[in-house]
């Protein structure tokens, strides 16, 4: 299983990022897709989760109308269009595939990629 994530960079509040992940090692198609976050100090948490079947999205309360999550199954990617970013959204992210688990998500994988640095100045 391999994830490699890219797209991150500094930007001035306000601004927008599309961050994308290629993803190998599983067969990317059966499995809903996710992007994660780590920020200095906290725990890494869920921000977007897009499902296998009909391509329905989940996100975190904090990132929602902000945060939209796609993939493409024929090029095995995973993308995340950020827009009206805040400093709060500062964070290393990372990408995974996830199962669901009652009313939430089991990520599938426990390994990671690199992840992509993503600034956001004031």
């Amino acid at each position: 299983v391999q994830f490699v994530e890219s797209g991150g960079g500094l930007v001035q509040f306000g601004g927008s990022l599309r961050l994308s992940c290629a993803a190998s090692g599983f067969t990317f198609s059966s499995y809903a897709m996710s992007w994660h976050r780590q920020a200095p100090g906290k725990e890494r948490e869920l921000v977007a989760v897009i499902t296998s079947t009909d391509g329905s999205t989940d996100y975190a309360d904090s990132v929602k109308g902000r945060f939209t999550i796609s993939r493409d199954n024929a090029k095995n990617m995973v993308y995340l269009q950020m827009i009206s970013l805040k400093p709060e959204d500062t964070a290393v992210y990372y990408c995974n595939a996830e199962i669901p688990y009652g009313s939430t998500w089991y990520t599938a994988w426990n390994y990671w990629g690199r992840g992509t640095q993503v600034t956001v100045s004031s």
